[in-house]
């Protein structure tokens, strides 16, 4: 798989900083007075300094409300625990508490949201069944399968 990029808003470098290399430990890229890089998980984000946003849109997943727009990462269950810990115990308040969604179908997933220093939501899930990452109704999961 190809990494991607990602570029999001931020309020401050420093807070950035301590969030994404210090709480997330994810490895520092490079940086300028007004944006700095993350590795993410095997992607580049890039957090730039810019004006936040009027209001947090939000949606309904599963039948709770989430935060419409935001990014994560999906890891395997032993380190999506150990970054929901971490994160508790760090004194970050979660915005969507770690729980499972979807329990007993295909796609069951343990998930949690939590903002950044400047308001970015970003989400971090565990799947039982990896290979049910893009299970449908109408599929298995397999890239590219298509309904008939």
């Amino acid at each position: 798989m190809s990494p991607f990029h990602l570029a999001f808003r931020i309020d401050a470098i420093e807070p950035t900083r301590q969030f994404y290399a210090g709480l997330l430990g994810c490895r520092q890229g490079r940086e300028a007075a007004n944006w700095i890089d993350f590795e993410f998980y095997g992607h580049q984000i890039s957090a730039h300094v810019g004006p936040r946003p009027d209001k947090v849109l939000m949606t309904r997943v599963d039948d709770e409300e989430v935060p419409l727009s935001h990014f994560g990462a999906i890891v395997d269950w032993p380190e999506w625990q150990r970054l929901a810990d971490r994160i508790a115990a760090s004194g970050n308040d979660f915005v969507v508490m770690p729980h499972v969604r979807f329990a007993g179908q295909p796609g069951e997933q343990g998930t949690f949201f939590v903002a950044d220093p400047s308001g970015n939501v970003l989400e971090f899930k565990a799947f039982r069944d990896q290979s049910a990452i893009f299970a449908n109704d109408q599929n298995d999961g397999s890239v590219g399968e298509q309904a008939a």
